[in-house]
């Protein structure tokens, strides 16, 4: 008895279930939209935010057989593209004099974390122009961040203390030493005697 009520059961959870409409949802991709029961606000994920001009690294989880590790891909990002779950950026660096360019997708689950250590000041979206820049003509202009600013400025003093000795306790105040005995002062002329070299 026991058996066939667990089968009905199961077969009256499975009916509902299909009766029940999965909830739809839809992603943006490539230009159009596409309807997934899958929960897209699971999917989103929260990043930094950062814009073209930035420098970034990018902790990217790698599978290598059973093992997985993590590698930090650090440039300068150079576009950034759609939006919603189909996002991508693009990030650029100098490896071995040649530049490499790689792209992201900014809500990949392989993607563990995204630093961003400096910021660019630059008057355009796409950076495609530093392809055919080398050395000193492919920099960046940083951005002015007065937050940073303030926090190097409060290390750079703590380092100081660090550095500095700490000065010694100075021994307890002892008693002047005597002056040595010197050879009585002889008495000065008046000023109205006469010394024998004057006559």
């Amino acid at each position: 008895m026991s058996e066939e009520t667990e089968v009905q059961q199961e077969e009256t959870g499975a009916a509902e279930n299909a009766a029940a409409p999965a909830k739809l949802s839809y992603l943006p991709l490539n230009g159009g939209k596409v309807a997934t029961t899958m929960n897209v606000d699971e999917q989103i994920k929260d990043r930094p935010a950062f814009s073209a001009g930035d420098t970034v690294k990018v902790h990217y989880r790698i599978k290598e057989g059973d093992k997985e590790r993590v590698q930090v891909y650090e440039g300068t990002v150079i576009a950034m593209r759609g939006s919603g779950m189909d996002k991508t950026f693009v990030v650029r660096r100098i490896s071995h004099e040649i530049g490499v360019e790689r792209i992201f997708p900014f809500h990949s689950p392989a993607i563990q974390k995204i630093e961003t250590t400096r910021r660019g000041r630059v008057r355009r979206a796409k950076l495609f122009y530093l392809r055919h820049k080398s050395g000193k003509e492919g920099r960046i202009k940083e951005v002015f961040d007065a937050e940073r600013f303030e926090a190097n400025k409060k290390n750079r003093k703590e380092r100081k203390r660090r550095k500095k000795p700490e000065a010694k306790a100075a021994p307890a105040a002892a008693a002047p030493a005597p002056e040595p005995a010197s050879a009585p002062a002889a008495a000065a002329p008046e000023s109205g005697a006469t010394t024998p070299a004057a006559e």
